[in-house]
């Protein structure tokens, strides 16, 4: 069965979520596999003849179809899929959900080395369907069955059993033991880092004089463990635990539907963050953390900044009697586009926080926006410390 009619009984069935992507394929259930820039039958209409669809194309179109053109498309350029244009969505839509029986975008592709007898049939008569192939195909059996065969089997493509696990193409297992070796390695240097920043604090205390009593145990109350910032764990706002590291230390914002795509594994509950563009010789490292209610008593010592929503309710089981006692202890930062509208910061303009403005397409702006937040953190941990 060809990509394009699979793909399809599947939107029908309601069954889009069978689809899996697994590396540079789309597995369909545990029928069928196919590679994810494998060619369709669909052809735009609006683009050189020879450019079809590619299955991801597809694949992705079907499952963002809901949204606004403009948005889908910044959507796919941010995976790097090609997209489906204007004129194409609607026929292709109505295609693909069976408001359509065929189209005449559907261009049937010519398979490699087929007797000349199947590449001369009249295929005006042939509908585009698994019936109908199925039905032109039982007489060509005896006729060519060692081509359509050999067809078959190139474009086969295996998929592992309990038997055959370790069995896969241009991969093997120094990949894994590298990637393993990998994150070890960035786990022992951000515990080795956690363990530095806490020796300088301490000696920044020392070196101040406060060696006894309770100026002293609060001094080290406050310079013990690694700083906290908290983010929002609600989609809604800008920052997330998701991107909070592209953004902080990459000076990039990637939006968190496009980072949930990229991630791997489930949510982290805790992200660590440090200032990579700085020229610093000492480099404080912050957890980054989105669920306050986990958070112990000494752990609230900690907290030094929060990504706000604009709600009230964002700070219903703080350990605070309200904002003003929140943002006198704690650094608070809002994130918005520059073009939002007025409204959408008025209860935040009530509040000791600081503004931070980027914009919706400009990316090499990000990093400014970026380099005030550690400005401003910085600022405020200096005085902390005092």
């Amino acid at each position: 069965m060809d990509p394009l009619t699979l793909l399809r009984e599947y939107t029908i069935r309601n069954s889009l979520d069978r689809i899996v992507r697994a590396n540079d394929e789309f597995r369909f259930g545990s029928d069928y596999s196919f590679a994810a820039t494998i060619e369709t039958a669909y052809r735009s209409k609006h683009a050189q003849q020879t450019r079809r669809y590619t299955l991801e194309t597809l694949v992705h179109f079907i499952t963002n179809h809901h949204l606004k053109h403009t948005d889908y498309i910044q959507n796919a350029r941010a995976l790097r899929i090609p997209a489906v244009t204007l004129p194409d969505r609607k026929p292709l839509l109505d295609y693909l959900t069976g408001k359509v029986q065929s189209s005449d975008s559907i261009v049937p592709l010519d398979f490699p080395n087929i007797n000349p007898q199947i590449t001369n049939l009249d295929r005006t008569n042939v509908q585009y369907d698994s019936s109908a192939a199925a039905a032109a195909a039982e007489p060509l059996v005896s006729e060519s069955e060692g081509n359509l065969i050999e067809l078959i089997r190139a474009k086969e493509k295996p998929i592992k059993d309990r038997e055959a696990m370790l069995v896969f193409t241009n991969r093997d297992f120094y990949s894994v033991l590298t990637a393993a070796t990998k994150r070890d390695e960035e786990r022992q240097r951000t515990e080795a880092l956690q363990r530095k920043d806490n020796i300088v604090a301490k000696n920044r205390i020392e070196s101040r004089g406060f060696s006894t009593g309770e100026d002293a145990n609060k001094m080290r109350k406050m310079g013990e463990g690694v700083p906290i910032i908290l983010v929002p764990s609600a989609f809604s706002t800008l920052i997330t635990i998701y991107n909070v590291k592209d953004f902080l230390e990459d000076g990039v914002y990637i939006p968190t539907d496009v980072k949930l795509k990229q991630a791997k594994g489930g949510k982290p509950d805790c992200v660590t963050v440090q200032k990579k563009f700085s020229r610093d010789r000492v480099v404080t490292a912050y957890e980054v953390r989105d669920k306050p209610t986990a958070l112990k008593s000494d752990d609230w010592d900690r907290v030094v900044a929060v990504f706000v929503l604009g709600k009230e309710w964002q700070f219903k089981e703080w350990p605070f009697k309200g904002h003003v006692e929140i943002f006198n202890k704690i650094l608070g930062f809002y994130m918005r586009f520059e073009d939002d509208s007025v409204e959408s910061a008025k209860t935040v303009k009530q509040w000791n926080v600081k503004i931070i403005s980027i914009s919706k397409n400009k990316r090499h702006q990000d990093r400014a926006a970026a380099l005030e937040v550690w400005d401003k953190l910085e600022e405020f941990m200096r005085s902390r410390s005092h």
